[in-house]
């Protein structure tokens, strides 16, 4: 059934970065959601999880489950208190991006172009996509890796179908079955929450570690710190979440970008019940690793995990091999989210910056530009563990990219979401600005700690 804004004009028409269209064919639900009068069902309620809940959960790639691995690991308890540090930044942050996409109708990159200079937004998206495909990279071999402790196979071998199906899942799969396979694989997330059913942790330590924040000035835990923060208020989300919102309104035929600006109250309030949710399993995944991890190995003087295949490895001997075994379903499942998020991030980024037809809606030959982007970005990150390079070492450098463009994204960011010219009425409240402000300063300090640790380890 054909939206009534879509016309067969516009369903035609293809030009320089708007995104051609046939049909709805439906995203996740969520502005559907806002829209329909029976706000209480239950399916009602599931179609609100959208791009908020797939961008909190493609956080905890295996790139972050391998950072709340070694710290639990390495610390223990004693940075549980992190993940409620964290949950209120990074719900602000993207619930900013997707506000962003849904009153501008337009992804962040698109927008910072039209308001900023582009000079200041090209440097930005390269090192994004240098960032991204590192990070995919080693996201790959980490769900190899994870394959291998299921079934003994080569784990080199395996990156190739891996990465192919992925590929072919964002080339040829529509944004409905994109979205919804996406969705659903959020749910593997919650095995890093039952493991915890098979350990008996120190409930006093839990308590302590969860509520008295704990700050030792060493370069382990400041490094350990730093990677916690970069890991969940990471540059490439801020750009998928609002190019994902974008996606919504063309997925109800809202073509162009004058159809798509504005949103009302209620899908503003839809959307930010999406993000809180989705942030909300993010944290509770990142607390449940923490906690896991630091049960298990940190209790029992296992301190040197360099991965979370090596932490799933630990845990057999410790907690069962039914624990080990939901981590590494945890850990596939979360690859297999995250890849995508990485080089689809990437290439809207960059289409948006240079103008070109861009969106998972699109065909491929509608859009080439943006579809030679993620495949090149996949290309190059599946090359990246076959050429013997360690994955820690590439998500190190990953996560250096990633702190220096996360303090000037996040203030551009509040530049725009405070712009009346730009954000009209829909700009932030005193506590958006508070917290969002506040989100800045610590992501600022964090980049200047990580290299005056660097300096000093």
């Amino acid at each position: 059934m054909k939206h009534p804004s879509s016309s067969s004009t516009n369903s035609r028409k293809t030009t320089r970065g708007i995104l051609s269209h046939k049909e709805p064919s439906g995203g996740t639900g969520t502005l559907r959601a806002a829209e329909s009068k029976r706000d209480t069902s239950f399916k009602q309620f599931f179609k609100i999880l959208g791009p908020g809940f797939i961008t909190g959960a493609s956080d905890d790639d295996p790139s972050g489950i391998g950072t709340y691995s070694t710290t639990g690991a390495s610390l223990g308890y004693s940075v549980l208190w992190t993940a409620l540090l964290t949950f209120p930044l990074m719900t602000v942050v993207q619930y900013l991006c997707a506000k962003v996409g849904m009153v501008t109708g337009q992804g962040l990159a698109g927008v910072l172009k039209r308001s900023y200079s582009p000079w200041l937004l090209y440097p930005v998206v390269f090192a994004l996509f240098l960032a991204n495909t590192i990070n995919a990279g080693a996201d790959l071999g980490a769900i190899a890796s994870a394959i291998n402790l299921i079934v003994p196979l080569p784990i080199l071998p395996l990156i190739v179908p891996v990465a192919l199906l992925l590929l072919a899942l964002q080339i040829w799969g529509s944004y409905r079955l994109i979205a919804n396979i996406f969705r659903w694989l959020t749910l593997v997330l919650f095995a890093y929450v039952a493991c915890g059913f098979f350990i008996h942790p120190d409930r006093l330590a839990i308590l302590q570690g969860t509520f008295l924040p704990t700050l030792h000035w060493n370069a382990s835990f400041i490094a350990s710190l730093v990677a916690i923060l970069g890991t969940t208020i990471s540059p490439y989300l801020f750009f998928w979440q609002s190019d994902e919102e974008v996606a919504e309104k063309i997925s109800k035929g809202k073509v162009t970008p004058r159809q798509r600006k504005g949103t009302t109250d209620k899908e503003l309030r839809f959307a930010s019940w999406d993000v809180i949710i989705g942030m909300f399993v993010s944290n509770l995944v990142m607390y449940a690793i923490i906690l896991t991890t630091a049960a298990t190995l940190f209790t029992t003087g296992k301190h040197d995990v360099q991965s979370a295949t090596d932490a799933a490895q630990a845990l057999r001997p410790l907690a069962g091999s039914f624990a080990s075994l939901l981590l590494a379903l945890g850990l596939i499942g979360s690859g297999c989210l995250a890849v995508p998020v990485l080089t689809g991030s990437a290439a809207y980024a960059l289409s948006e910056a240079f103008g070109w037809s861009y969106g998972l809606e699109q065909k491929p030959g509608q859009a080439k530009h943006f579809y030679a982007i993620i495949i090149v970005a996949t290309l190059i990150g599946m090359g990246i563990p076959m050429l013997g390079i360690n994955p820690i070492t590439a998500l190190f450098w990953s996560a250096v990219i990633n702190g220096l463009l996360a303090p000037p994204l996040l203030l551009l960011l509040m530049l725009v979401t405070t712009n009346r010219s730009i954000m009209k009425k829909r700009v932030n409240n005193w506590w958006l600005n508070l917290v969002g402000w506040l989100t800045v300063a610590i992501m600022t300090i964090a980049a200047i700690a990580f290299f005056f640790t660097l300096g000093k380890s």
